[in-house]
C-alpha cells in the first residue's frame, strides 16, 4: 500500500466565517520522489525571499493566484492519486458535545477514520498513515491511533503492519502537498475566488467524489 499523507482545513467551532471542514489525503508510490520534486519546485518556482522557509502553505497570502494555480497544476502532474471527506461545521452531531463543550478530539478522530475507510477493502499487508500534527483536545495522542487501528485492523488482511503518525508539517514535504490539496478543495467548496479553476486542475486525481458526513 502506498504511503497516506493527511491534512485538514477548517475549524470545527471559531467563527471565521468557513462552513466546511475539509480532509483530504493523496497516496503515491514513491513518496521520497514526490518529496524530493515538490522541494524544488518551491525552491526553484517561488520568489527568492520565500525559498528559504521550512513550508509554505496554500494559505500563504503573499503567494499570487498565478502562482497557487502552476503549484497545483505540477501537484497534479506527480501521480497524486487523492480522496477526501467534509462536513458542514453546522451538522456536527449532538454526540459529539458535551456540556456545551466539543469534544473536538474525538470528531477529529472519527473523520481521519471515515477517510481512511475509503481505501479499504485492500489486500496489501501495510497500511501506512502520516497526519498532520494537531492538538487534539479530550483525548492522548495514544489513543487517536489506538482508535483508528481498531477501527482499520478488522478490516486488513491478517498481520498487516499499521502504522499511524501525526508528523509536523515543517519536517515533512508530503504533508505541506496535502495542505496545498486539502486547501485547493476547500476553496472549491466554500466557493472562494479560484475554487473552481483549482478543482478543475485536480479532478482527474481525485478517486471518486468526496464523501460528505453527518449530512443525513
Amino acid at each position: 500500500m502506498p504511503h497516506i499523507f493527511i491534512d485538514e482545513s477548517g475549524q470545527f467551532s471559531k467563527n471565521n466565517g468557513e462552513k466546511y471542514f475539509v480532509v483530504a489525503s493523496f497516496t503515491v508510490g514513491d513518496p521520497r520522489r514526490t518529496e524530493k520534486r515538490f522541494r524544488s519546485w518551491y525552491r526553484s518556482r517561488f520568489p527568492r525571499k520565500m525559498r528559504g522557509q521550512s513550508e509554505i502553505k496554500f494559505s500563504e497570502v503573499s503567494v499570487s493566484q498565478e502562482l497557487k494555480i502552476k503549484t497545483l497544476k505540477f501537484i497534479s502532474s506527480l501521480d497524486v492519486r487523492i480522496r477526501y471527506c467534509f462536513l458542514l461545521r453546522k451538522n456536527i452531531p449532538a454526540d459529539y458535545w458535551c456540556k456545551e463543550r466539543l469534544q473536538s478530539g474525538l470528531l477529529y478522530t472519527n473523520i481521519i477514520g471515515e477517510t481512511l475507510e475509503t481505501y479499504l477493502p485492500i489486500n496489501d499487508l501495510e497500511f501506512r498513515v502520516f497526519c498532520d500534527e494537531r492538538q487534539l483536545k479530550g483525548i492522548k495522542r495514544s489513543n487517536f491511533k489506538t482508535l483508528l487501528r481498531a477501527r482499520l485492523i478488522p478490516q486488513l488482511p491478517n498481520k498487516s503492519v499499521v502504522q499511524i503518525e501525526m508528523i509536523n508539517s515543517v519536517n515533512n514535504i508530503n504533508i505541506q502537498m496535502a495542505d496545498w490539496i486539502v486547501g485547493a478543495i476547500a476553496c472549491y467548496l466554500e466557493k472562494k475566488p479560484g475554487g473552481d479553476g483549482y478543482y478543475e486542475i485536480l479532478k482527474n486525481n481525485i478517486l471518486g467524489e468526496g464523501r460528505e458526513l453527518f449530512n443525513g
